[in-house]
């Protein structure tokens, strides 16, 4: 993908201050915040309207740092706590951006409730990956697991939208655009963006599109926001990245994340980074009681503390000798997974683990001795091989026994990409040598984000950073940052 020189344009079809690639929650906040900044703002959209997979998303923003939320619910969380927490899990690499975002967490949650985007304040304590009903607090990462629990003081994160059913990231869109529409953020939908257009000092200053057929020319008198999503419908950039990615994995979100934006960003000068980073989903929870069982390999070994973030989970199974992995419980925890479209499979019942063993084709004796170890160490409240949380801890001695089949390439999971334009605290896209690119910014999930792999993700790490980076963004782009 190339850029285009300012030099061969003779005419733009509409210009402004700010021109936003992306309609999704990062656009609408850059949108509102360029706006409120003072400047002409132009969302340039491929679909026939706002939305972007933020809107089908089940409305979880990670916050922290001692919103009304965390507070009523009796929590205490502060920017320190939640820095050392994030830190832990996720690496220094971004540590200024985690930093910024902690540090921001609260005016930022103020700030979506002064939108319009509605938070109750109520608490849900039990395992989920969302909630149907509206309460405003969960828990949705590893806070609580080992070794993170002993540097920073667990405190649930996940605000969610008091909005029922699995996708209220729409209250958290319907708000968000009732106030860009109020406040004259105009649009221009059914653009595919193409190609950004640079001038002869190599700042980016518009951006090519193609509306039904025709080619549109768009002008940015003051610079580009990219806010156009990953790229886990782009089948090249998924092979390069992810060859060990089984057909079997589905993609999350909408059918316009092709990684265009990075593309259109890279062509411009921008770097990228974490490309090889992927959440992947597929939980064995709710209901909450199956995280008592044990997860083992096809030698028979654990190799993951099973009370560990579904995304978390997914990552250690992928890294599994042929990506195999059995979720074993016994009588008394037996349910099941009541994430349907996992498709995790009741392989049998068993009467004993000698003939699970057999079944399952494990090494001989490998099940037995997992076993065996894990309800002695457990009647004594103790996990010394993965320090699993005293909350999912039981002996598995209430026989008959069953087995699930929650292998990566035989069960359904559900990836979305992490890796993508490097930015700065203020959004502004980096290059390879760390300087900004003149005129260009980015956020949201265009962008690398705060966790690079699935084994530090949580839910809400794309619309709590997407919609803060995105509000940085806009004041950044109109120089009022």
């Amino acid at each position: 993908m190339n850029t285009i020189s300012i030099d061969s344009v003779s005419r733009f079809d509409d210009d402004a201050d700010v021109i936003i690639l992306g309609y999704g929650i990062a656009g609408a906040c850059a949108g509102l915040e360029a706006r409120r900044a003072g400047g002409d703002v132009l969302v340039v959209e491929r679909a026939g309207g706002a939305s972007g997979a933020s809107m089908l998303s089940s409305g979880i923003f990670y916050l922290g740092g001692g919103t009304d939320v965390q507070a009523a619910a009796g929590f205490d969380d502060d920017p320190d706590n939640m820095y050392r927490s994030m830190i832990a899990s996720m690496g220094p690499e971004q540590a200024e951006l985690v930093r910024t975002y902690c540090d921001g967490n609260v005016a930022h949650f103020e700030w979506l409730e002064e939108q319009g985007v509605p938070f109750e304040r109520s608490y849900h304590p039990d395992k989920a990956v969302f909630l149907m009903s509206t309460e405003g607090l969960m828990w949705s990462g590893n806070e609580k697991v080992w070794p993170y629990r002993d540097i920073a003081r667990p405190v649930p994160r996940g605000h969610q939208v008091a909005m029922e059913g699995d996708a209220s990231g729409a209250g958290a869109m319907q708000a968000l655009l009732a106030r860009c529409a109020e406040e004259g953020v105009r649009a221009s939908f059914d653009s595919v963006a193409e190609a950004l257009i640079v001038d002869e000092a190599g700042r980016v200053c518009g951006v090519s599109a193609r509306q039904f057929g025709k080619a549109k020319l768009f002008k940015a008198r003051r610079g580009i926001i990219v806010a156009t999503g990953g790229f886990g419908r782009n089948t090249e950039m998924l092979t390069h990245h992810f060859p060990a990615l089984p057909a079997s994995a589905e993609p999350m979100g909408i059918p316009h994340t092709d990684g265009a934006g990075i593309l259109m960003a890279v062509a411009a000068g921008g770097d990228v980074r974490g490309m090889d980073g992927l959440i992947a989903t597929a939980s064995i929870y709710p209901p909450g009681q199956l995280v008592k069982g044990i997860i083992v390999n096809r030698l028979g070994r654990r190799f993951v503390s099973e009370d560990s973030y579904h995304g978390r989970t997914a990552s250690f199974i992928m890294e599994q000798p042929a990506q195999r992995a059995y979720l074993i419980v016994d009588s008394e925890i037996f349910a099941y997974p009541e994430i349907a479209s996992a498709q995790h499979r009741l392989i049998d019942g068993f009467d004993s683990i000698v003939e699970m063993e057999a079944a399952l084709e494990l090494p001989p004796g490998s099940l037995v001795r997992a076993m065996e170890a894990y309800n002695e160490h457990a009647r004594e409240g103790r996990d010394p091989l993965f320090e699993k949380h005293g909350d999912w801890l039981k002996p598995l001695d209430a026989g008959p026994w069953a087995a699930f089949d929650i292998s990566f390439d035989r069960s359904i999971y559900y990836y979305i990409t992490l890796g993508g334009l490097r930015i700065g605290p203020d959004a502004h896209v980096l290059d390879a040598e760390g300087n900004p690119v003149p005129g260009l910014w980015a956020a949201g999930a265009c962008t690398a984000h705060l966790s690079p792999d699935g084994k530090s993700y949580a839910s809400g790490m794309s619309l709590g950073p997407g919609s803060y980076f995105g509000r940085i963004a806009g004041r950044s782009a109109m120089g009022s940052s």
